[in-house]
């Protein structure tokens, strides 16, 4: 009831971290179908394809052993030991050599039985001891579970479904022997390897379409099982974001801390240039100090509001120039100088400021006026 209760309340999708952990513990969707019907079908393959070569040759091999049994000579102690490997050593290489083809077909059928399936992880929590596996009352939960019931109705589908195709087929095969006008007993074997590769064929592709399904069914499983609780989900986005409220506070921290060294630094300009609402870049150039102007605040809507604000407090000149604003909010960085290429038109205005300072009318630069409303 317990275990109802808790899967009821898993209505969240798995995240990627909690489906990547469950690869990493070597929990994946996995089914032996695939690499079944992988088999039959190689075997097909080998039956259909590689046995009319690879047959008679491993029969001449055989047979030369046979023929030449008689002049083999095994002679006594250490030297017959030697005469009787090298024997079985021309039988086991051959044999080998013969059969690589078909071991070949064996063996990549097998591999991509496994990869067929997506999920391939080796992982060493697989093999360490549980004693869920070998507890009775885990075993008897396990044995009456929905999934022992649907490997039950798998095995017995394929029992039936492989046993009929055979029956079918092998009978078939059988009546074709003496309904065939002229069958010669010659033709046996090549009658049987046709029967043959015609069953592991129909059978092959049955259970293919099972292993597709069965990887359907172990997929839709997995993934129900993977599934979490709200909480489950919470839990994780804290631990891999960090907790909201503390994020929240740490935000403030920096835009307190933002607002303080704001309102520290805009005094110390020598002028603010603007956009006129949404860019502020306060610039501070000061003989002796600085090699050339500064950038001592900068930023946009609020924030230069805030800058123009405390540049009025101050006391400090507010020049609009909307191409140069924005460019500088662009390129240059707080505490460092501007770049080369806008040293000629902030000069022109610093300049226009200093002689403000100084009491001399003149016109400002092209492209820019001085802001003196509130």
């Amino acid at each position: 009831m317990a275990d109802q209760e808790d899967q009821s309340s898993k209505t969240e999708e798995p995240t990627e971290q909690k489906l990547r952990k469950a690869r990493q513990k070597g929990d994946v969707a996995g089914s032996r179908e695939p690499s079944v019907a992988m088999t039959v079908l190689s075997l097909f393959v080998i039956v259909y394809y590689l046995a009319p070569t690879v047959f008679p040759r491993l029969s001449e091999l055989f047979a030369r052993l046979v023929d030449g049994a008689a002049l083999i000579e095994v002679g006594a102690g250490p030297a017959g030991l030697r005469d009787l490997g090298g024997v079985i050593d021309m039988l086991v290489v051959g044999s080998v050599a013969i059969l690589a083809p078909a071991m070949t077909v064996m063996f990549l059928a097998a591999i991509f039985g496994v990869i067929v399936q997506g999920d391939t992880v080796v992982a060493v929590e697989r093999t360490k001891p549980k004693v869920s596996r070998i507890s009775p009352i885990e075993g008897f939960k396990r044995l009456f579970s929905a999934d022992t019931l649907v490997e039950f109705l798998k095995n017995l589908a394929k029992l039936v479904v492989v046993a009929g195709v055979g029956i079918w087929l092998g009978g078939a095969a059988v009546t074709a022997i003496w309904q065939v006008p002229g069958f010669l007993p010659e033709r046996i074997m090549e009658h049987s390897a046709d029967a043959s590769a015609g069953m592991l064929l129909a059978t092959g592709t049955i259970l293919a379409g099972i292993a597709v399904a069965d990887i359907i069914w172990k997929r839709a499983r997995w993934l129900k099982k993977q599934r979490m609780t709200l909480k489950e989900v919470r839990d994780e986005h804290k631990d891999s974001e960090g907790d909201p409220l503390i994020k929240a506070k740490r935000a403030g921290i920096r835009r307190q801390r933002a607002r303080q060294r704001i309102a520290t630094a805009v005094p110390t300009a020598t002028v603010v240039i603007t956009n006129p609402t949404h860019f502020a870049v306060a610039l501070r150039y000061e003989v002796g100090r600085d090699a050339s102007p500064v950038c001592v605040a900068k930023g946009t809507d609020r924030v230069a509001a805030r800058i123009r604000e405390l540049a009025r407090e101050a006391e400090v000149p507010i020049v609009e120039n909307r191409a140069l604003a924005r460019m500088l909010h662009a390129v240059v960085e707080i505490d460092t100088p501007i770049p080369v290429e806008h040293w000629k038109a902030v000069a022109e205005i610093i300049a226009y400021v200093m002689d403000l300072q100084r009491r001399f009318d003149r016109q400002p630069p092209p492209g820019s006026r001085l802001r003196t409303e509130i």
